[in-house]
């Protein structure tokens, strides 16, 4: 039986999913509402599959095959999908909208997971008329890199599709773990989200550089980059997002963003192209 996935949204985190899950044999239904977002995706994935070739760890005949799953699709065509994954934008009423959209159109036992990094499972599978099988599949940038896939369980989310799930991350080559709780921030960025807090905190108050900062956590805490250079490379307006939802649900000022990050963000809105996050780039 052919094994079919949708990937709902084709961004970063989207186009991601759907690589690594088109290289590990899915036929993968890609959608997102954005004009010409599908095929931009699936180009970079090319650009990426076609470095491999040069390395001479893949194919050529492999890079056409994973090519050909990744399958630009129409919300009707969902039909025949297993298993949806929605990687949209980290706005709860955004999300709402897509998984009462997929519950319409996806088979009745087809598991539907959230890629949010921190909001509520419990309340997006209330949106839905299969709360048992909605729960959250949190992948890591880069996804075809990144090892981790944190399976987050709603209130009614069963054992069941709990083990579906940890099933599609076993065959994609992915170790998982299970947050048992929903709760914001799952395990990852409930410890990263502080981290990143202070560090820009220290930045703001003028006690190192964001070099030095970088430098004293890499060195000083063995950590494979700096945490503002992380914060850059994951998305500050990504960050501020979950720390603010954090802080909403926690009223803990662990959680309170800094004002920096809030200023870098407005300039990024604004459209300023000299500095993107911490860095220039």
């Amino acid at each position: 039986m052919e094994k079919v996935l949708a990937v709902i949204g084709a961004g970063t985190m989207g186009g991601g999913i759907a690589h690594v899950s088109a290289q590990h044999g899915y036929r993968v239904l890609m959608i997102d509402e954005k004009a010409g977002a599908v095929d931009k995706a699936r180009e970079q994935i090319g650009k990426r599959l076609a470095r491999e070739v040069e390395k001479g760890t893949l194919s050529s005949e492999d890079q056409e095959s994973i090519l050909a799953r990744l399958v630009p699709s129409r919300w009707e065509d969902l039909a025949g999908a297993q298993m949806a994954i929605e990687a949209v934008l980290e706005v709860m009423d955004v999300k709402k909208s897509v998984f009462q959209r997929l519950d319409q159109l996806l088979p009745p036992d087809a598991i539907l997971a959230t890629n949010t990094s921190s909001l509520s499972i419990t309340e997006i599978a209330a949106t839905t008329e299969r709360p048992d099988k909605v729960l959250g599949m949190h992948f890591f940038n880069p996804a075809p890199i990144m090892k981790l896939i944190e399976i987050v369980r709603g209130e009614a989310t069963s054992d069941q599709s709990l083990g579906k799930a940890r099933a599609f991350a076993d065959s994609i080559g992915k170790e998982t773990v299970v947050v048992e709780k929903d709760t914001p921030g799952f395990v990852v960025n409930r410890v990263l989200m502080p981290l990143f807090i202070e560090a820009m905190r220290i930045y703001e108050e003028g006690i190192a550089s964001k070099e030095d900062i970088d430098k004293a956590v890499k060195l000083g805490l063995n950590h494979p980059m700096g945490p503002l250079t992380l914060a850059d490379l994951t998305g500050l307006d990504v960050d501020l997002n979950v720390m603010d939802y954090m802080y909403n649900e926690f009223h803990d000022d662990r959680f309170a963003a800094p004002l920096v990050l809030r200023r870098l963000v407005r300039a990024g809105r604004l459209g300023r192209k000299t500095q993107k996050g911490f860095y220039e780039y």
